[in-house]
């Protein structure tokens, strides 16, 4: 399909900014962001405290605690969905070992057809590291894009109906300079998303590096925002290890919050890093909060 692409570059903080502005977003597999979500793996121990800290910080109900095998080896754990107007998560406990390669998928993402959404990720230059297996609920594969950026898609027998999100929220995506090119390619195939805003000399003090510059994408697809942070690899605690940067109406209001139900502020907003937070909640997941633009 012929794409009628309009780019606007700016200056912006000694940066140079390009905007890409496409008509729609493509028709894939995806069906919205708000059926995307945040993989938590947490000890059981920690299941709880994480859950309370969760929702008090954003808001929000969890689904029924189940106990499952979720993969296609034996294993069993907890399993929730907690639900916020800033995303969702999907809660593991695990009370055996976690089967290889679980654990290092970032995200679920809800797909139309789990058969056709497997070769669109094929076609697009990804890898199927877990073929189809079946689960309590339906059916789920993990795939790996170019750059070891893993995600689980996953496709439900009775289809969940999940209200829109109030605060869209990014999934955070490191890649090095040598994958950069072929992540992002990959990525927009597969997604058939459209890049809202590249930063070819971003800030890093927003990612602990003062006096250092990346290049930094956002890209806006069926499955929700996804940031790509292109970096040398030298990341500062505790960057690089958050996999969702969350927006909320009021960072300050949200952040004293999670303080008050345990969770510890890893870095605190300021006007260098962008006003960005980083917290570690319970059972050690690790988050990046940010005001929501559209709330202020």
């Amino acid at each position: 399909m012929e794409m009628d692409w309009k780019l606007l570059r700016r200056a912006a903080c000694g940066a140079v900014a390009l905007l890409v502005v496409l008509p729609v977003v493509a028709q894939t597999s995806g069906v919205g962001a708000q059926y995307d979500s945040a993989h938590v793996y947490v000890a059981p121990a920690d299941v709880a405290a994480f859950a309370r800290c969760f929702l008090g910080t954003f808001g929000g109900v969890s689904t029924k605690q189940v106990v499952s095998t979720v993969t296609p080896t034996p294993s069993s754990t907890t399993s929730q969905i907690l639900q916020t107007p800033s995303g969702i998560v999907s809660l593991f406990g695990f009370t055996t070992p976690v089967p290889a390669p679980f654990g290092a998928e970032r995200t679920g993402f809800l797909v139309r057809d789990l058969d056709v959404a497997i070769g669109e990720a094929r076609a697009a230059g990804a890898e199927v590291v877990v073929a189809a297996f079946p689960d309590p609920v339906g059916r789920d594969a993990i795939v790996r894009f170019p750059g070891g950026v893993m995600t689980q898609l996953y496709w439900h027998t009775k289809a969940p109906s999940y209200a829109p999100l109030a605060h869209l929220p990014e999934n955070r995506v490191y890649v090095s300079l040598d994958a950069a090119g072929a992540f992002v390619k990959s990525y927009l195939q597969f997604s058939g998303g459209r890049i809202e805003q590249e930063t070819l000399h971003a800030d890093g003090a927003t990612i602990g590096r003062t006096g250092y510059f990346f290049r930094e994408l956002t890209i806006r697809s069926a499955f929700g925002l996804l940031k790509v942070l292109v970096t040398d690899g030298a990341l500062p605690w505790p960057y690089g290890r958050e996999t969702t940067g969350y927006a909320v109406a009021d960072l300050s209001a949200a952040l004293q919050q999670a303080s008050s139900l345990g969770a510890i502020i890893e870095v605190k907003p300021d006007a260098a890093n962008g006003h960005s937070a980083m917290v570690r909640f319970p059972g050690g997941y690790l988050a990046e909060l940010h005001q929501d633009s559209a709330a202020q």
